[in-house]
């Protein structure tokens, strides 16, 4: 009994050891045949099509990788202790700085638009909302020079339109009298002396502010009168009346003021950042509602210096032709501003340049699919065109449309290649197969 369990026993570990035997060798088998297809077989050529970086390298590699492990890196080819297939990873397989290739049918998928960097000339425009002032270089004051009260007043409302010679008011002043009776006395005289006092007593009426019709009629009439009538010396509107009918004044008070209509200021708030586009002397065109279908000429006379920290905007200065009158203060007019067409520069659409805030970047497209993202210094954009001052060249292909997609996946890639970088220095690679 004793025997025949023995024999038993040992018959049943023989056949547990050529079990054991048959399933490595069956592993080991089927192993193989998944990791080392046949050359010409439709799955090794399937294979090596779907390597990452296997395909589209061209020249040396720069170090081999196991797919399922892409961070460790090995000098030579082989298998890497996970018992896979190392893959070659050449230069032109993956852009290091940030570039993706992308498929004819996924660029078509996208809705991919590509377009041209252009060398162009440019005609600065800008457009802008202000409001009519007076201009202030066209404004008369008169003023009294001596002591007296007016007899008559000829304007007696404010803002009434008044004309160069028309009568403003008659006044009485004593010592304008006086001085008119002493040149009177003079003006006949003869004599080397008195022809020298009579030169005197002229240029005391002109100190005193005697109008020069009334010292006029002096010389010419041979009589003073006891009252002067004031005249208006310009066309424009009393925007001050300082008197009234039979009201005294004292000397140094004005009496009208009186502002000129041929021109006015038209006073607009510019954003900081487009200054540079309204340069003095620039011209100008004003459209006023209140006048439909007609233009009013003018230019940029002032940039005042100073910005305002609520808005961020700077006043400028508009000086407009107004011959008829029709432009009132206090009106809102359109202003285009325009400017002489700058040399020819690099240009590009406005829709390929993304601006993320930190930099300015746009999408230049390569050959085979390939896409890659540069940093571009730009300026202001004129009419949907974008100037460029680096980063491109003329004539390059650039992306319009679909960027974003590819901007993000070029991101992506990039960081994923300094991390790649990072961890490769970390680390000394092998010499051989690990």
């Amino acid at each position: 009994m004793s025997a025949k369990r023995s024999s038993n026993v040992k018959w049943f570990a023989s056949a547990l050891a050529l079990l054991a035997a048959g399933v490595v060798g069956g592993d080991w088998w089927a192993h193989r045949m998944m990791s080392e297809p046949a050359a010409d077989s439709p799955a090794s050529r399937s294979n090596a099509a779907n390597l990452p970086g296997a395909a589209a390298g061209n020249g040396k590699p720069l170090y081999w990788y196991d797919p399922m492990i892409p961070n460790q890196h090995f000098a030579k080819p082989g298998k890497s202790p996970m018992g896979m297939e190392m893959v070659p990873k050449y230069s032109d397989a993956e852009s290091e700085s940030g570039g993706v290739r992308v498929s004819s049918g996924v660029i078509q998928n996208l809705g991919i638009r590509l377009g041209k960097v252009e060398k162009a000339s440019l005609k600065s425009g800008l457009h802008a909302v202000g409001s009519v002032a007076f201009d202030d270089r066209l404004v008369e004051v008169v003023q009294a020079r001596v002591e007296g009260y007016v007899t008559h007043l000829n304007v007696k409302a404010p803002l009434e339109r008044v004309h160069r010679g028309q009568p403003l008011a008659t006044i009485l002043a004593p010592q304008w009298l006086e001085a008119q009776q002493e040149y009177l006395a003079l003006v006949d005289a003869l004599s080397q002396s008195a022809e020298a006092l009579q030169d005197a007593a002229r240029q005391r009426l002109v100190v005193l502010g005697v109008p020069d019709a009334a010292i006029r009629a002096v010389a010419t009439k041979h009589e003073t009168n006891a009252t002067t009538t004031l005249v208006a010396p310009i066309d424009g509107v009393m925007t001050e009346l300082g008197v009234r009918d039979g009201a005294a004044f004292m000397a140094g008070a004005s009496l009208f003021r009186i502002n000129g209509l041929a021109t006015v200021w038209v006073n607009a708030q510019i954003p900081e950042s487009r200054v540079s586009m309204v340069p003095l002397d620039s011209t100008a065109e004003a459209h006023a509602t209140a006048w439909p279908g007609r233009t009013f000429k003018g230019r940029v006379i002032a940039l005042l210096p100073q910005v305002d920290p609520q808005t961020r905007t700077l006043t400028v200065r508009v000086a407009l032709d107004n011959p008829d009158f029709q432009l009132s203060p206090g009106m809102w007019v359109a202003l285009d501003f325009t400017a002489p067409a700058t040399e020819p520069q690099l240009v590009v659409p406005s829709e390929a340049v993304i601006v993320t805030g930190e930099r300015s970047v746009v999408i230049v497209a390569g050959e085979k699919g390939s896409f890659d993202v540069v940093n571009v210094s730009t300026g202001i954009e004129q009419d949907g065109r974008t100037p460029i001052f680096s980063g491109l060249k003329e004539g390059q292909s650039i992306v319009l449309s679909g960027q974003f997609l590819i901007d993000s996946e070029a991101s992506l890639t990039s960081t994923v290649n300094r991390l790649k970088t990072t961890a490769t220095s970390s680390m000394t690679p092998p010499e051989g197969r690990q």
